[in-house]
């Protein structure tokens, strides 16, 4: 019999990755494994493969207005932001989070690829900085974009106050990129800082190269907070089923390995 329960509604703007490694794909996946349903705007359209991007192409600003504007036949519990490549949609975004005030706004700054390819700009920067921080709820930046958006800092806390002060109110760093120099290579440390202070959890460091785990960690969070989690235990929460969906990962080709956020459940059956 079909269900008529609620479920924990998560907004997502971000980019769509034909790979499904990354982008809307990823993101829905990973709402839809953490226990909610994800609607979806896209933000722009990519070219890439599991190696790097080769294009990218902002969606028109005002059709992520529009596609906003048509849902509201769902209580939005949260919003995840993704991938943002021009000020004209970086715009467009903000507008759409004005319309949800005091829904958690989860914000993973996708600022390069994986590859290498730039994906940001001196003005975009500017614009995520001043437009953009002051409605975040949580960041979700990997200690690299931790530091592009800091600027001057030079050390993560630091870095994590730089980025406060334009009013973001707690911020998530990620260790999966480079790791800080007190944490043990075959480890993964992720640091909550918000107005309390500090909380750190340490995971075993896989041993591949993944495409798409912030936006799974982010959307994930975004997720649980949807459903009324606390801060803290959503970024627990977040944390051991991104850890998860990478350890289950796959490699199509030669390149980067891609999470399996939904778990297999054995082989098909046809009546």
């Amino acid at each position: 019999m079909p269900s008529s329960r609620t479920l924990p509604v998560v907004l997502v703007l971000a980019g769509h990755d034909p790979t499904g490694g990354a982008g809307l794909i990823a993101d829905r996946e990973a709402v839809a494994a953490c226990g909610g349903w994800a609607v979806t705007i896209p933000t722009a359209l990519t070219v890439q493969s599991c190696r790097d991007v080769r294009r990218v192409t902002p969606v028109e600003a005002e059709s992520m207005i529009e596609m906003a504007e048509a849902l509201d036949e769902f209580a939005i519990g949260a919003i995840k932001v993704g991938l943002l490549a021009s000020e004209a949609t970086l715009k467009a975004a903000v507008a759409v989070v004005a319309r949800f005030p005091g829904v958690p706004l989860v914000v993973d700054p996708v600022l390069k690829a994986g590859g290498g390819k730039e994906l940001s700009t001196i003005g975009l920067l500017e614009a995520f900085r001043s437009r953009l921080l002051p409605r975040v709820d949580i960041l979700t930046p990997n200690r690299l974009e931790l530091a592009r958006l800091a600027e001057t800092a030079e050390d993560d806390a630091a870095r994590v106050q730089a980025v406060q002060a334009y009013g973001c109110r707690a911020v998530l760093v990620t260790g999966t990129d480079t790791p800080a120099t007190e944490v043990p290579p075959d480890t993964v440390e992720q640091v909550l800082f918000t107005a309390e202070g500090e909380q750190r959890w340490r995971w075993p460091r896989l041993p591949h190269g993944y495409h798409g785990s912030g936006c799974t960690l982010a959307a994930g969070l975004a997720a649980r907070l949807a459903a009324g989690d606390g801060l803290t235990q959503a970024c627990e929460r977040a944390q051991a089923q991104a850890w998860q969906a990478l350890a289950r990962g796959w490699q199509p080709g030669t390149a980067q390995w891609l999470p399996q956020r939904v778990r297999p459940q054995g082989g098909l059956r046809f009546p």
